[in-house]
């Protein structure tokens, strides 16, 4: 394999092929310029290669200055490799700045990288980076910092830390380390990963939240305390579960401006009503924010009713209600059985949960957490509903009589969600008794319950959620599946450059997890946000990111 100099123009043999895909409706125009991107093509090449660049309508320019006030939660904040929800990334991305970000149209843009070139076989990765970036302490960006953040993602003995399931192929199974000689500083601004598999997702995942860059002095613990990053905005305020704040940094030149134009605030206000909705509404009434991090259920109506501005943006967001194969109540294990995991899966109507719990606002799941926006998604029809083959397999499993407890979230959606399950598990004969939690008992203790439910985020391509969530011991496993055959078609999945070689792996993943009942997935989420008609580059983001350096008010 040889690499010419690293250039924007490039094109990966891949990306011909994946425009013809596009042309013939095989893909759509998210899933290319994902894709693309990943192989090395910039934005604005991808987009051309749709069938023209479509500029974006004309929005109103941010003013200079105000204070941003954002509904969130605000939970505590950890090491970000192992930040676990959106909210945390959110918290410290005005300062702790990302390799790569990742668009709502579904293009990657490189942040802290300049460019970055793929081999043929999608083992070797080339990775520029911006010169003229310096951290707000003065100190130079290199890439002896970003291998260095490279060798942290990929140390298996860190508790929680997540980024190691999204870099498997660059680590050894032997040590749990970064590979021997995988990272080599070509020169201060340039580093080549070899990987010990092809692995079509790398890039996408550099751009995922707890993908934030830190500075060599950071040793873990919470990162807001330690202050230090390449962003615009410096952290000044952190109280969880009430409010954290950001302002713009004075003291340290920012390398975006001159690319993006921001930032535009002088400070950012993040401020946690909890998890009830109505109590948003109540503050919305108040005045007291600018900007909500989520619109849910009916709420979207009474919003809308208030005048607020809407966005939307479909995803393929989820909720996952899964029962933990691992997990022991009273001394036995209820949910090994896979036999009783699909017994609860068929006594549950996917369609009915969707109504119930999201208000229609979404698509109905098939319990194999691949959407049809992947397009490698394969097509096995709906999920069996049986109630009568589950009455029959709990009663052979000797479980007639076991009272099951769902534990879910607080919040609207989530909760009501869960009763929807519920109800219809009880009506099948099965006894349930449901347990909703505060985020403060939920949030730290949500991969241990017996019986849960989980909101997982959108990702563009299938095999991530995969390799997150039912990857042998990965660290975002909550269901106690564990397969080796599930894990090598994992890893030929994410091999697999052409889509409809992928589609017929990915087939062979959804079967598995459907024959094994790993979930009950009821439905696909819609997400939207509202703001108060002032608020510019707030637009709900698939991903439930929030980019505070392009986002101001308008005139």
């Amino acid at each position: 394999m040889s690499f010419s100099r690293i250039k924007p123009s490039l094109l990966h043999h891949a990306i011909p092929g994946l425009a013809r895909e596009l042309a013939t409706h095989r893909i759509g125009r998210r899933e290319f310029l994902t894709r693309a991107c990943a192989f090395g093509a910039t934005a604005p090449i991808a987009l051309e290669l749709t069938g023209g660049y479509r500029p974006a309508a004309a929005k109103a320019q941010p003013i200079q200055g105000g204070t941003l006030r954002i509904q969130q939660n605000i939970k505590a904040l950890t090491d970000p490799r192992s930040y676990a929800w959106s909210e945390m990334g959110n918290l410290t991305r005005g300062f702790l700045e990302y390799l790569v970000q990742y668009n709502s149209d579904g293009s990657l843009q490189g942040m802290l990288l300049q460019s970055w070139d793929v081999n043929d076989t999608a083992t070797v990765y080339r990775l520029a980076l911006r010169s003229g970036v310096t951290w707000n302490n003065g100190d130079a960006f290199t890439a002896r910092d970003v291998a260095r953040n490279f060798e942290r993602w990929c140390d298996t003995t860190a508790p929680g830390n997540s980024m190691a399931s999204r870099l498997e192929a660059l680590i050894d199974p032997g040590t749990g380390q970064i590979i021997d000689g995988a990272l080599k500083l070509l020169d201060d601004l340039t580093i080549e990963l070899s990987l010990r598999h092809p692995d079509i997702t790398l890039m996408v995942n550099l751009a995922d939240y707890p993908a934030a860059i830190v500075h060599p002095s950071f040793e873990g613990g919470n990162p807001f305390e330690h202050g230090i990053g390449t962003g615009p905005f410096r952290p000044v305020e952190m109280q969880v579960g009430e409010r954290c704040v950001l302002e713009r940094n004075l003291d340290h030149t920012w390398w975006g401006t001159a690319i993006f134009g921001g930032p535009y605030l002088d400070r950012v206000e993040f401020l946690d009503f909890g998890t009830d909705p109505s109590s948003w509404v109540a503050a919305v009434e108040a005045g007291e924010v600018d900007l909500l991090y989520e619109s849910v259920g009916d709420f979207i109506d009474v919003l809308d009713a208030m005048g607020w501005t809407q966005t939307k943006t479909d995803t393929t967001a989820t909720m996952i209600i899964r029962a933990n194969a691992l997990a022991e109540v009273e001394g036995a294990k209820p949910y090994a059985d896979a036999a009783v995991r699909r017994a609860l899966a068929m006594s549950v109507d996917n369609e009915i949960c969707l109504e119930l719990g999201y208000a229609g606002r979404g698509q109905v799941a098939e319990n194999d957490h691949v959407s049809p926006l992947h397009p490698a998604h394969a097509e096995l029809g709906p999920a069996i509903y049986d109630p009568g083959k589950a009455r029959e397999d709990m009663a052979a499993a000797g479980l007639s009589e076991f009272e099951h407890e769902l534990v879910t979230l607080d919040d609207e959606w989530q909760r009501n969600t869960g009763d929807a399950v519920a109800a219809q598990l009880r009506d099948n004969g099965f006894k349930v008794r449901r347990s909703i939690q505060p985020g403060d008992t939920y949030w730290p203790n949500w991969k241990t319950y017996p019986f849960s439910a989980t909101q997982w985020n959108h990702r563009p391509l299938g095999v991530q959620a995969l390799s997150l969530a039912y990857r042998s011991n990965a660290a975002w496993n909550e269901t106690g599946f564990a397969s080796a055959e599930f894990d090598s078609l994992l890893e030929e999945a994410t091999s697999v450059v052409d889509v409809e070689a992928r589609r017929k792996t990915m087939g062979k993943l959804q079967t598995i997890l459907r024959n094994e009942g790993v979930m009950i997935q009821p439905y696909w989420r819609s997400l939207y946000n509202h703001h108060n008609g002032r608020v510019v580059g707030a637009d709900k983001h698939p991903s439930n990111e929030i980019h505070l350096h392009k986002i101001g008010f308008s005139a």
